[in-house]
């Protein structure tokens, strides 16, 4: 699923044990299917820091990049989190099959068309350079 799902059946806390378990787990995770359509999804997220952090090095991070990319989360967990986790349905998804509509594209509140781009907002667009200046935002191109 992604690296922050927490694996089932973790017993171990000695790391060599540890990273094998990770590697021989299943995400604790959960979807709601109906008819082959997935409705919804969740999982349970991990929240003890050791456990993310050889997680994330599972998926091929170094200590570095785990300390650049996700240091606050780290720190977080390292604070104490509680055991927690979530479920999103798609609504979306709901109502495509109540009114009997062949695609989701019919049903979602802000569509896209085939290029991605949203009729309603026009996005993605260009920014202007006072939007930049204003937001104090510099784009630089490295060649």
């Amino acid at each position: 699923h992604h690296p922050f799902c927490s694996p089932k059946n973790i017993k171990s806390k000695d790391p060599e044990n540890l990273q094998k378990e990770i590697e021989d787990s299943t995400a604790n995770a959960y979807d709601l299917v109906l008819n082959g359509l997935e409705l919804g999804g969740g999982s349970l997220r991990i929240h003890e820091a050791n456990l993310q952090r050889e997680v994330l090095k599972t998926v091929g991070l170094t200590a570095k990049e785990i300390n650049e990319k996700f240091g606050f989360l780290i720190e977080a967990l390292e604070m104490g989190a509680p055991p927690h986790g979530g479920i999103a349905f798609g609504l979306d998804r709901i109502t495509m099959l109540i009114i009997g509509a062949d695609s989701i594209r019919e049903t979602i509140a802000f569509p896209k068309n085939q290029q991605a781009k949203c009729l309603l907002t026009n996005a993605p667009s260009n920014v202007s350079k006072s939007q930049l200046k204003e937001l104090d935002i510099e784009i630089t191109i490295d060649e």
